[in-house]
């Protein structure tokens, strides 16, 4: 470039007017963030919450809370994703859901914000208003052909991957000298057995009473596992993600099959026009009644409530229950969940019910090395099978990992590592069926050949 042409630009460049105090500030709020919290709001948050620790009490309102969690769970969250390598891996949702809850065994987090955290989490139940958001908005969301032809086959490598899972396992678990019968029931079932509430309890109330021991002993060798297990698929689904962006004729991006000719793109649902507030708000009523109706059937027929909850959107959508403008006014709030709640929820996850010196426990080579090749292997089975048979085989590899997790808040961990969020319904499918399903098998196989 001559002379006479950077003459020219820095002429241009003296001429743009310089930025207003104004102007600056509103810059900095837009571009300088942790997680989506402008960084000035970020650090009033802190002092804001000092100020109430400092004081001895930290109300577990709503609007606290809202403040509260948004302000830790993004501060894991932007510190995982920002970690080397590991930072495209998952590491955000690990750090989200792991580093409250060894804070809280070590003493780093002050005792008001976690008596707060715990008592919001357990009085207001938002994970499943976070999961029910994201069910309904995910399925309303879908083109109605992809979606009979996707929960019509992700049943397939389902099974053969807990097959292919449970026999590697049992493999590995041979060649490291453990007894079958500790690999398959401390183990393996346990990974597979749909998290805590619907896997593990059950799992230690059936071991209580068929192999007589105390039902606090029992769960407290299965819950590490559940964890271990989960923190495995957590790892797979970030390694799975960064896959599909290196080979993207492999994935759907959260959605399960190729989308045909005459379908839009990725096999998502065309809406005109945008929701105004009536269409959101109605968008979420409907989640919510939905869960309604899910709980019902759980009270009725022993179904759980979201699995409940996801036949009845299905059905909605399948004969046109809904208008495109509530559809669309769902999908909106499913994408408001997913970019502004989930970080926030994992932290109260993470304090409220993830002990971490269960976890630590548990951290064994052979456990480990079992854990790792049972998860591996169905995954690995979900991806290969998924491919077979036309689907995407990294999103429903993803789903697969979501066997291996623990209940729904593993299902949003993974998913969220995976940034697959999309497939929540599918998740649910794998975790609440597969997990009942797995439990009830193996505790009828336990009575019938071992007790």
């Amino acid at each position: 470039m001559s002379t006479t042409d950077d003459s020219y630009l820095a002429t241009k460049d003296a001429e743009k007017p310089a930025l207003t105090a104004k102007e600056r500030w509103w810059h900095i709020l837009d571009n300088y963030k942790i997680g989506i919290i402008p960084l000035p709001f970020f650090l009033l948050a802190g002092v804001l919450i000092l100020l109430d620790c400092l004081n001895g009490k930290l109300p577990s309102d709503i609007v606290v809370m809202v403040a509260t969690l948004a302000f830790f769970g993004f501060a894991c969250g932007e510190l995982g994703k920002r970690l080397p390598l590991l930072g495209k891996l998952g590491a955000a949702a690990i750090c989200a859901t792991f580093i409250p809850s060894a804070m809280v065994h070590y003493g780093l987090l002050p005792d008001v914000v976690v008596d707060s955290t715990v008592k919001f989490y357990k009085s207001t139940n938002i994970l499943y208003l976070y999961i029910c958001c994201i069910i309904v908005g995910s399925i309303m969301s879908m083109n109605r052909q992809v979606l009979i032809q996707g929960f019509v086959r992700i049943f397939v490598p389902m099974l053969c991957g807990e097959i292919v899972g449970m026999v590697a396992g049992l493999a590995m678990g041979t060649l490291l000298g453990l007894p079958p019968f500790q690999t398959f029931f401390f183990l393996i079932l346990p990974i597979m057995a749909g998290g805590v509430g619907e896997g593990a309890i059950p799992l230690s109330m059936g071991y209580a009473t068929l192999l007589h021991m105390e039902q606090g002993v029992a769960l407290g060798r299965i819950l590490p596992i559940v964890m271990l297990g989960g923190l495995t698929a957590i790892v797979l689904a970030g390694v799975l993600n960064q896959a599909g962006k290196r080979y993207p004729h492999l994935t759907g991006e959260g959605q399960l099959m190729p989308a045909k000719k005459g379908l839009i793109s990725h096999g998502l649902e065309e809406f005109s026009g945008k929701p105004d507030v009536n269409a959101l708000a109605c968008g979420a009523l409907l989640a919510i009644l939905l869960y309604m109706v899910g709980m019902l059937g759980q009270r009725l027929i022993g179904l759980p409530a979201p699995v409940g909850m996801l036949f009845a959107a299905v059905v909605l959508k399948l004969v046109n229950g809904v208008s495109p403008t509530i559809q669309q006014g769902a999908m909106v709030v499913y994408k408001f969940f997913r970019t502004a709640v989930t970080y926030p929820v994992l932290f109260a996850v993470g304090v409220a019910i993830t002990p971490w010196q269960e976890l630590v426990n548990a951290f064994t080579v052979q456990n480990l090395c079992v854990i790792v090749t049972t998860v591996c292997a169905l995954v690995g089975t979900g991806f290969f099978v998924g491919k077979k048979i036309g689907m995407h085989p990294i999103d429903v590899a993803i789903v697969s990992c979501c066997q291996s997790g623990q209940g729904g808040t593993g299902d949003v961990a993974i998913l969220t590592s995976g940034n697959r969020m999309a497939l929540m319904p599918f998740a649910q499918i794998a975790t609440r069926i597969g997990g009942a399903i797995n439990v009830t098998v193996g505790l009828l196989v336990l009575a019938k050949f071992f007790s």
